[in-house]
């Protein structure tokens, strides 16, 4: 995958999102409807060490998403990397995000969906690629085929913890969204996890995401 310095050829749109770590920006890149992600400045930050650090995070980020394209996970396409402005343009998924319908599909489409959702992300960390932010509102729901976006926090690792705080940060964003149907659908997802990984793996990763849990009630109660 080759890298480009200097401007991209689109044509700007408008602001869709702003985050704590970027600004995303609906665009039109040579006919195709696209998202532009900008990584904003940090302030704080010394300029150079700012520099550097976007610099990467954009170069990590295309990489995760064309691995995870590559691995056939549904995720957006990677149609330019700008490292001059610290910017990545990608395919627009035209869809609702599973956070605004999951309490609207009934229990059939929710069992698919979820399974086909475990499943991506257990390829994912089969091939050492972690989310990083694996929650109900990065997650597109297309022709009811679940596209994973926003791999800004993600990483490569292989680590049992890292595969761990994935699914722990999916089940905080089930319970706080969702809390009636938390349970039910953490166990749906986990089944195409589970066909992906294999038990023994499935096993350890949620041994640790117990462990993570306990911690954080932990601190809690210390708090």
């Amino acid at each position: 995958m080759a890298y480009r310095r200097g401007r991209s050829t689109l044509e700007e749109g408008r602001v869709i999102g702003v985050g704590a770590e970027a600004v995303l920006i609906l665009c039109t890149w040579l006919g195709l409807k696209a998202v532009k992600k900008i990584r904003i400045r940090k302030s704080y930050r010394h300029k150079v060490l700012d520099e550097d650090l976007r610099r990467e995070r954009t170069i990590l980020e295309a990489r995760l998403m064309y691995e995870a394209r590559r691995l056939g996970v549904p995720s957006p396409t990677l149609y330019d990397v700008d490292l001059d402005n610290y910017c990545i343009v990608m395919e627009y998924i035209e869809g609702p995000k599973l956070r605004e319908v999951m309490s609207k599909l009934r229990t059939k489409e929710l069992r698919a969906i979820l399974s086909k959702l475990g499943y991506a992300v257990g390829i994912l960390h089969a091939n050492g690629i972690v989310h990083g932010d694996l929650t109900t509102s990065n997650v597109i729901l297309k022709e009811g085929i679940p596209f994973l976006i926003d791999y800004g926090l993600g990483s490569f690792s292989y680590d049992t913890e890292e595969r761990a705080i994935d699914l722990h940060i999916l089940l905080r964003s089930l319970e706080s969204t969702h809390y009636s149907l938390s349970k039910k659908a953490f166990k749906m997802f986990l089944k195409g996890y589970s066909n992906a990984l294999g038990r023994e793996i499935l096993f350890n990763v949620l041994k640790k995401v117990k462990e993570i849990r306990r911690r954080g009630r932990y601190v809690k109660e210390r708090a």
